[in-house]
């Protein structure tokens, strides 16, 4: 059996220094270090309980759910077994049954990420008294506890109240407010009230347990054990949801307060301490405002497991070509600098497992590190024999949770808003095809350009650009592209061409500033040798294995691109970073001493001017504003019902420098997709090889440089 649930009353027991939210969960609460026991009992064992014994302790953890409650895509209409929390649920109960004294634990982005999700907090928001559809799901499982990650302040503080069951003391809302909450209880360390400058949530939960152990004669026996869970989020919050965080909440680095609180929660008694920290890992240079620092945070003393997230990778890698290879990293082991750690990937599609062997001296637990496992469990299971991939089943009581929800948003992205002549697809966008990516500049570059002229005539000077990138760009596999059909668009396929709830933002840049934004996005690219005879992956990219030794992948989300005949340039990928935009002029002319305005979306303006202007830079944000990217272009659409390649699918803006190579230059992308390509015009794009063997449903192209 697992661990008394959350909902449990049974020797649960949360203590804090704050004051505990409600959550909807039925907890018993003692004073900041107490010791007594839910009927007031002293917390000495009895005398068989002082006996010598072992036992097994497993602590399960997913993280980057994204809202993906049921093996389904939204902008496909279609089930995919590849993903879903469902699958991760039968993971979940096999891992039960392995283990009888287990701990489940979410690590974080859990609200956000599917039509479903923008449904209940956007469209027909949930009530109060009903729990978000993830929510539910979850607690067909019973968590024990979680830690928030950045897209859970997507939506806003009052949503996110409310979500949480309610009890945000933060300006702006209710914090009197109580609802139905996720029924387990969250702790975050790292963010602060400005109001009260107390955390906004507990920093840190501690669980009374009980668990089965083995005494020396071989009986069985119940002992007790308290367990501390320290959450971290990523500061990258306070830019990515600016419009909603500035001035209410502040963010400390994930390693201050992990060396803040992981001493306290043992010296409440905890005997295990666990940090929930939706972050990775990274080897750059530590600073307070780090995204991924996991690497930092594993070398606080007292912390015995680690469970990570954020950057949707996999811990450990048992791979032949791990991503984290950085010193003190053992990915056989599981160990980051000796701390048993896990990254179990996203969207449900692991499960993170650490073993604990744990003894009990008959006053106190101590662990056998010699003994302690660590791994992930996937819902990949295998191929069948005729090749395809096999999943775990689904777990039927999550699926009849949300059934009602589900179907309500497969029906609300049905509705109909226009038609296409065209097939939009970013399959091929790395490599110029600008197919489904014209359309979302269009809709942009409408809504910023009518804004100017009506309420800020200073601006109406000035010519007004949109860039945009393709947010799907196969990370998740050879599917995970936007590809939208000919035919009838429904709201389906507008949240397909754009994936995030992002919201609308213009930024004024000149010139030199235009270039350093589109010299950032080339980094997509490796640097080709002309002269090398052996075969060159194009685009930077871990999940493909086409990132050289020393590099650093380069996502596609973050690929920006012009989509217009106004604006040219070309990229020369036989240079080095920073020298590839060539020949960068606006309707003929060269950008230099020009001025423009850039629509673009909150988390462009927000957080990237550092990288893309430099360290200490900021965009000049002329317009943030409160309508989301994706409504932007539904309503284009809306209002312009006829979509077709020549007006909103073939606009060209950027293009290879032409170069005669040696070698082969290749890239990845879907299977049976050349026609795409040749739709789309590049001509002097080949297939090579139709199944590269990953099971992830990639092909091989080649890029003929010479030829534009």
């Amino acid at each position: 059996m697992p661990l008394p649930s959350p909902i449990d009353t049974r020797k649960l027991r949360i203590r804090c220094l704050h004051v505990l939210l409600a959550f909807g969960t039925a907890v018993s609460l003692a004073a900041c270090g107490g010791d007594d026991d839910d009927n007031g009992n002293p917390s000495t064992p009895p005398p068989a309980a002082q006996e010598s014994a072992t036992a097994q302790l497993a602590l399960l953890a997913s993280t980057d759910l994204h809202f993906n409650v049921r093996s389904y895509d939204y902008f496909k209409l279609a089930e995919d077994p590849s993903y879903g929390f469902e699958r991760t649920a039968t993971l979940i109960r096999e891992a039960r049954k392995a283990f009888p004294n287990s701990l489940l634990v979410d690590n974080g982005d859990t609200i956000q990420g599917t039509a479903l999700a923008d449904y209940e907090a956007q469209v027909e928001p949930i009530p109060c008294g009903q729990q978000l559809s993830m929510y539910k799901a979850m607690g067909v499982l019973q968590y024990d506890a979680g830690t928030l990650g950045n897209h859970e302040f997507n939506y806003g503080l009052p949503f996110l109240n409310q979500a949480l069951g309610g009890g945000l003391n933060v300006e702006g809302v209710d914090a009197s407010k109580r609802c139905a909450g996720p029924g387990f209880p969250m702790a975050l360390a790292n963010v602060k009230s400005v109001k009260t400058n107390e955390t906004l949530l507990p920093p840190y939960v501690i669980l009374d347990r009980e668990i089965t152990a083995t005494q020396e004669d071989g009986d069985t026996v119940k002992l007790p054990i308290k367990i501390g869970l320290v959450g971290l989020t990523t500061p990258g919050i306070m830019n990515w949801d600016k419009r909603h965080l500035q001035g209410k909440v502040t963010v400390e680095g994930g390693l201050e307060a992990a060396q803040r609180y992981v001493p306290e929660v043992r010296a409440q008694g905890a005997d295990l301490v666990f940090v929930l920290l939706h972050g990775g890992m990274s080897d750059a240079q530590y600073s307070s405002d780090m995204e991924n620092p996991g690497l930092y945070v594993a070398q606080v003393p007292g912390i015995d497991g680690l469970v990570m997230g954020h950057q949707h990778g996999v811990f450990p890698d048992r791979g032949t070509n791990p991503a984290y290879k950085f010193n003190g990293v053992d990915n056989q082991a599981g160990l980051v600098h000796g701390v048993p750690a896990v990254m179990p990937s996203s969207w449900g599609k692991a499960l993170g497992v650490i073993d604990y062997a744990l003894k009990w001296d008959g006053a106190k637990w101590q662990l056998d590190r010699s003994k302690t496992k660590v791994e992930l469990r996937n819902i990949l299971t295998g191929k069948n024999s005729q090749g395809a991939n096999q999943y775990v089943a689904a777990d039927a009581a999550v699926a009849a949770a949300v059934e009602a929800q589900h179907n309500a948003a497969i029906e609300y992205v049905k509705t109909p808003i226009g038609d296409s002549d065209f097939r939009m697809s970013t399959l091929f966008a790395d490599v110029g095809d600008p197919g489904a990516i014209q359309l979302v500049n269009q809709a942009q570059q409408s809504y910023v350009s009518q804004y100017i002229q009506d309420n800020l005539p200073e601006y109406a000077s000035l010519p007004v650009l949109s860039i945009s990138a393709p947010f799907k760009a196969g990370f998740q596999g050879g599917s995970d592209y936007t590809d939208v059909a000919a035919g009838d668009l429904a709201i389906y396929h507008a949240a397909d061409l754009y994936l995030y709830p992002n919201t609308v933002y213009a930024v004024k840049v000149n010139g030199a500033e235009l270039k350093l934004w589109l010299e950032n996005a080339a980094l997509r690219f490796n640097q080709i040798d002309p002269a090398k005879a052996e075969d060159q992956w194009l685009i930077k990219d871990t999940k493909t294995g086409q990132v050289p030794p020393g590099k650093s992948p380069f996502a596609g989300y973050n690929f920006d691109m012009f989509t217009s005949a106004d604006i040219q340039y070309e990229i020369d990928v036989t240079q080095p970073e920073g020298s590839r935009i060539k020949n960068l002029r606006y309707r003929g002319e060269p950008v230099d001493g020009k001025e423009f305005i850039v629509a673009t979306n909150n988390y462009r303006a927000e957080s990237s001017a550092r990288y893309i202007l430099g360290d200490g830079k900021e965009f000049d944000i002329v317009y943030a504003s409160p309508d989301a990217n994706r409504d932007v272009v539904i309503n284009y659409i809306k209002a312009h019902p006829h979509i077709t390649r020549a007006e909103n699918g073939s606009a060209r803006s950027w293009r290879f420098t032409p170069v005669n190579t040696a070698g082969a230059v290749l890239f990845k992308s879907g299977k049976n997709a050349l026609g795409v390509a040749q739709e789309a015009g590049l001509e002097n794009v080949s297939l090579v090889t139709a199944d590269d063997g990953s099971g992830e449903e990639r092909a091989v192209y080649r890029i003929d440089l010479s030829q534009d």
